[in-house]
């Protein structure tokens, strides 16, 4: 158009974009009430695709008031082109944001509500949101009439180089990547080296996977050294386990009766302390003659790894205790050493290691 602008014009671009602004006030106020109760429910999705809607539709409403004012205004078809462009593409940047934020918020609920307690899985999210980034970018040249042919093009053989001068971060990429899909050790769980660091796994991302230790400290290791390492997971195929705690008691022992107190007393532990398994049936094995007492090997049940240092620990006080109180002695280990005085021969017992005098 080539005719000036009157003041029916302006009035009627101004009343366009007021009604953008008032929808996109609007807007935001029901999906502030929508947030309020997606937050009474169970799935947390609900919360992540709100909080985005609250973000699209204000700026979707805006620009469409935007453009509606400028389809009234008298502008030149090069202007008027102009304009859309630029709307369409700040449009087009609002929902890329916004659905990498949802996605990304979408990724991370499935993998919190499967991996456990103590972690997320940071690499998928990551991984989702520079995707989803992209193809927004992607779309933008598009919009702006730039052909992607050849940056698809350059992309591909640059990719290449770069492949080649980062095989040691793609290697722990695509480790991180088999690791989580292949469920062999997920965030939350308890793991054991062969190199001998252990720890329950933090999170795993696109580089290394975090290990916090009993001590609270945290060990990093590349997920490529991970991958390739021998590891004993203690949280699957479940999170119940057993320990062994080996006991002896002297050959003067009535072994039924040592086997029906040891029994009662697993059955109380079990009962009685957190973290047990309380139907965990109590279970003894005497398996050893040994030098002065005879072993056996008590199996208690455990909740989850940690907790066995407790069960054992109430265990062995309350084993001693009831053996004292039965008269079932527990033999400390004796050796006799014959030492030459003249022509007197003295026994000696000592327990733990043995030092032999020098005869005088």
């Amino acid at each position: 158009m080539n005719r000036a602008v009157t003041l029916n014009d302006l009035i009627l671009g101004g009343i366009a974009l007021a009604a953008g602004f008032l929808v996109a006030f609007l807007s935001r106020t029901l999906l502030h009430w929508l947030a309020k109760h997606a937050k009474r429910t169970r799935w947390s999705g609900d919360d992540v695709i709100v909080d985005a809607l609250r973000t699209v539709v204000p700026w979707a409403a805006i620009a469409g008031g935007a453009a509606a004012a400028a389809a009234v205004l008298p502008l030149t078809r090069t202007v008027q082109h102009h304009v859309n462009q630029t709307l369409t593409v700040l449009l087009i940047f609002v929902v890329t944001l916004s659905a990498a934020r949802v996605v990304a918020g979408l990724v991370r609920t499935v993998t919190q509500s499967r991996s456990g307690v103590a972690g997320s899985a940071t690499i998928f999210v990551n991984i989702t949101r520079i995707l989803v980034l992209a193809i927004g970018f992607l779309v933008v040249l598009q919009t702006l009439g730039i052909s992607i042919a050849p940056l698809l093009t350059a992309l591909g053989v640059g990719g290449l180089a770069v492949a080649l001068a980062l095989q040691d971060t793609l290697a722990n990429l695509f480790a991180g990547v088999h690791i989580l899909a292949s469920k062999t050790v997920q965030p939350g769980d308890y793991i054991r080296l062969s190199s001998g660091e252990e720890g329950y796994v933090v999170d795993i991302n696109w580089r290394q996977t975090t290990v916090r230790q009993l001590s609270n400290n945290l060990v990093v290791i590349p997920n490529g050294q991970l991958a390739k390492t021998n590891m004993t997971n203690y949280t699957r195929p479940e999170q119940q386990l057993t320990v062994l705690v080996q006991v002896g008691v002297a050959y003067d022992s009535d072994l039924e009766h040592v086997e029906k107190v040891t029994t009662e007393v697993v059955a109380e532990v079990m009962t009685e302390i957190t973290g047990a398994v309380p139907d965990h049936e109590p279970a003894v094995r005497f398996h050893t003659f040994g030098d002065s007492r005879i072993g056996f090997t008590v199996i208690l049940g455990v909740g989850e790894f940690s907790d066995q240092y407790r069960i054992k620990h109430e265990f062995i006080k309350r084993l001693h205790k009831r053996y004292r109180a039965e008269g079932i002695r527990i033999p400390a280990p004796t050796r006799t050493v014959a030492l030459q005085q003249g022509s007197v021969v003295i026994p000696s017992q000592r327990s733990g290691e043995d030092r032999v005098p020098e005869a005088g």
